[in-house]
Order: structure tokens, then C-alpha cells, then sequence
């Protein structure tokens, strides 16, 4: 079994469409590429990947989604993590990733 745990640092970032906005993470393009590479298998609607995550002392389960813009996945911030954690747009966080396989 391959261990796909990934600890990285990233920016909280806003996505803005009209009906509504996003805030997300970058993945790094290097985690990025091995997370595509060996979850190929477990891929869902839109490329997506399930993950588990955790930031400070919030953990969750969500999903990463693949970006061409971004050069890598983008992992959306719920509004309840973004509240336990007082965090907000334009700050870095210490993230926890774990692809489950």
C-alpha cells in the first residue's frame, strides 16, 4: 500500500462567481503530481480525489478538485473550519492531507 500523506504550507484564496464565492487552497504542483499519479483509480465527477484533512485542530473529509489555472488541486475551506480556526483570506496555513486508498 502507498502512503499518500502530505503535510504542506498554503494560502487561503477566494473564488468569486456570481452566484456565489469559494475559498480554497492550492496544493503544491509537486503533491499534486503524485496524488494524479496514483489515484487515477479512485478518481470521481470532475477528476476529483476524496481527502481527508486537517488544519490546526479541525479535521474533515472533502474532496480536491483539478485545476488548470492553479498548475495543480485546489482544496476547498468550509466556512465552519474557516470559523474554528480564525482564519481568512490571504493567510497561510499549515495543512495535513491524507489521500485515502
Amino acid at each position: 500500500m502507498i502512503d499518500l500523506d502530505f503535510t504542506f504550507h498554503s494560502e487561503i484564496w477566494l473564488w468569486q462567481a456570481e452566484k456565489g464565492a469559494w475559498h480554497f487552497l492550492d496544493v503544491p504542483v509537486d503533491i499534486s503530481e503524485d496524488i494524479k499519479a496514483f489515484t487515477k483509480h479512485l478518481a470521481r465527477g470532475f477528476r476529483s480525489v476524496k481527502v481527508d484533512v486537517q488544519i490546526g485542530e479541525t479535521r474533515w473529509k472533502t474532496s480536491i478538485f483539478p485545476s488548470k489555472d492553479r498548475g495543480g488541486y485546489i482544496l476547498p475551506i468550509k466556512a465552519s473550519v474557516r470559523s474554528a480556526e480564525n482564519i481568512s483570506v490571504g493567510e497561510k496555513v499549515d495543512v495535513s492531507l491524507n489521500v485515502p486508498t
